[in-house]
């Protein structure tokens, strides 16, 4: 069995702030769910989405189990807070401003953003997928933080990468209606699909919410089948997962 391995993100959070993206190795969990699959909705066993799920909680030393959303590709989020009940309804985005509250986004190509205040008091995550960006996923988190994009720093998580994410018409045409500048995000392909970057799309709407400082991990997805899960490649499929909290003061 392979042991348990994570990407510790690159970025300038506050002394305090944690963050991590687990890979899909180092697992329980049975093809094609093979082998550290965190998502509890794919079809894999619950006993080992569980195992797994307590895996990454001691490997990473997590104050509190992570809260598990149900994403739909919208804009609702989540606000976490001590002794909350669990999300009841879907949402693509969460924040707290509790230390030892753990953010979680599940993905398998969908860009993972993750969000730390300068003064290292809020942290959040969003599930950045092309349906959830054009709608305002990331406006949407921004917005429930109620902070200034200049007082915040982003992060952009492993995602499927321009190289391998073909898109139709309507896709462009969702972003082009929000900000023409999104064209540059678009190569044209065969026909009328198009290649999408979707961590270029996300940069250009975080520098409209004056967020300025982002840092990006740059890994595709599609790419490294060894490292990660990936929907757009394989169909049936784990999901990884990106994690940001506070220590407890």
């Amino acid at each position: 069995m392979m042991h348990f391995m994570w990407i510790m993100p690159q970025w300038a959070a506050p002394p305090g702030v944690r963050a991590a993206f687990t890979l899909r190795t180092g697992g329980t969990s049975a093809a094609p769910f093979d082998t550290l699959n965190l998502g509890a909705h794919v079809g894999d066993d619950p006993l080992r989405v569980a195992a797994n799920r307590r895996r990454v909680a001691e490997a990473l030393g997590l104050p509190s189990g992570p809260v598990w959303l149900q994403q739909v590709h919208g804009t609702a989020v989540h606000e976490i807070v001590p002794g909350g009940a669990a999300p009841r309804a879907p949402a693509d985005a969460a924040f707290t401003r509790a230390p030892g509250q753990v953010c979680a986004i599940m993905v398998a190509d969908c860009l993972p953003v993750l969000f730390a205040a300068r003064d290292g008091r809020t942290v959040g995550a969003a599930h950045a997928g092309w349906r959830g960006l054009a709608a305002g996923v990331l406006e949407a988190t921004v917005r429930a933080m109620a902070l200034p994009g200049r007082e915040l720093l982003a992060w952009l998580g492993p995602a499927i990468g321009p190289a391998h994410f073909e898109v139709g018409d309507e896709v462009r045409a969702a972003f082009l209606a929000h900000d023409a500048a999104a064209g540059a995000a678009f190569r044209a392909g065969a026909a009328d699909r198009w290649w999408c970057d979707l961590a270029r799309l996300a940069r250009q709407r975080l520098e409209a919410l004056g967020v300025a400082e982002v840092s990006a991990d740059g890994s595709c997805t599609y790419a490294d089948r060894e490292r990660f899960f990936s929907y757009r490649r394989d169909g049936q499929c784990g999901r990884m997962a990106a994690l940001v909290w506070m220590e407890p003061r």
